[in-house]
């Protein structure tokens, strides 16, 4: 279903990203800590600005409290258009509603709901 949504999206010009919240939140780190900043800015444009992300697998990352403050980040910019811009963005999980209420701290808690 991703697929097809990513597909017609891109058919009608928009940009989409799809990454696994792992890769995702590993790579916003890791270019975030490199001193190439022209290359953190390129990514994290692409992140918070493309039409359609879609974070895949969530909650198979590994949390920690940086991971945690990017996902929020991320998701608290692209909900309140915070990037000027109007993006939306799919959560896919095997995580059922109570696991990810034990997951995750309130604020991304709250995003999440705000998706679905």
């Amino acid at each position: 279903m991703s697929n097809c949504i990513a597909n017609e999206l891109l058919k009608s010009g928009k940009t989409v990203l799809y990454q696994t919240a792992p890769v995702l939140l590993e790579s916003v780190i890791d270019y975030k800590m490199s001193k190439q900043k022209n290359l953190v800015d390129n990514i994290l444009k692409s992140v918070l600005n493309v039409d359609l992300l879609f974070i895949d697998d969530l909650g198979t990352e590994s949390l920690n409290s940086m991971k945690l403050s990017e996902l929020f980040t991320i998701l608290n910019t692209r909900i309140l258009n915070l990037n000027h811009k109007v993006t939306k963005t799919i959560i896919s999980t095997n995580l059922n509603i109570k696991d990810i209420f034990q997951s995750y701290e309130e604020r991304i808690r709250f995003s999440y709901c705000w998706l679905l």
